[in-house]
């Protein structure tokens, strides 16, 4: 249906779907079993300026770990590029006597190399697990630097439900072609992420 104001039509469904955003395109997915870190070598390129992560029930081996990122220039060589980010978090805990809104000092990066943590101390119980998803901008770009945002949901190793919302920039203008994701300690004992890009 279009829009039709006092008679006249406005636009019609066929500019709407073609000017209010596009269409996710499956790139690919990796599903973990005791993996150290799920790495995308390929499909990171100029064909998309979007790219999408969706991390689905992602389990830890050791209990109270750091689900993060980190980005490449060069294949996935080296993951270290220089990021400066912002996160903040909202928590509740099972007990219901602990809930907060917080901006995260501990897990922001100031022009570091390091993984940026997307989720700190995650449980590893049976039942424990997160999930969330990545934007990545731009990546093939060679004048700007790289955007991202992330949110993720998790059942952390204190029974709370934390989500927390992430973003930054690579600050680089090299071309952006490799994303790893890995928990600060042990494997990831399950899950999945998937890749898509944005038409």
């Amino acid at each position: 249906m279009g829009l039709i104001s006092n008679g006249t039509t406005i636009f019609d469904n066929g500019s709407m779907a073609s000017g209010f955003g596009g269409s996710l395109n499956f790139i690919s997915k990796a599903t973990a079993s005791a993996s150290a870190s799920i790495e995308f070598t390929s499909g990171i390129d100029s064909t998309y300026k979007e790219y999408v992560f969706y991390f689905v029930n992602m389990h830890p081996q050791n209990d109270n770990v750091k689900f993060g990122v980190n980005f490449s220039t060069d294949g996935g060589s080296n993951y270290n590029t220089t990021k400066t980010t912002t996160l903040f978090t909202a928590i509740h805990n099972e007990a219901d006597n602990t809930a907060l809104i917080t901006y995260n000092t501990a897990e922001d990066l100031a022009q570091q190399t390091t993984d940026q943590f997307l989720h700190p101390n995650l449980g590893n119980g049976n039942d424990e697990c997160s999930s969330g998803f990545l934007h990545l901008f731009n990546p093939a770009s060679t004048t700007y630097v790289k955007h991202f945002i992330a949110t993720y949901q998790g059942y952390s190793s204190d029974d709370f439900s934390q989500i927390y919302y992430t973003a930054g920039y690579n600050n680089t203008t090299s071309v952006i072609d490799a994303v790893r994701f890995q928990f600060s300690g042990g494997n990831i004992d399950a899950g999945e992420i998937l890749l898509f890009g944005v038409n």
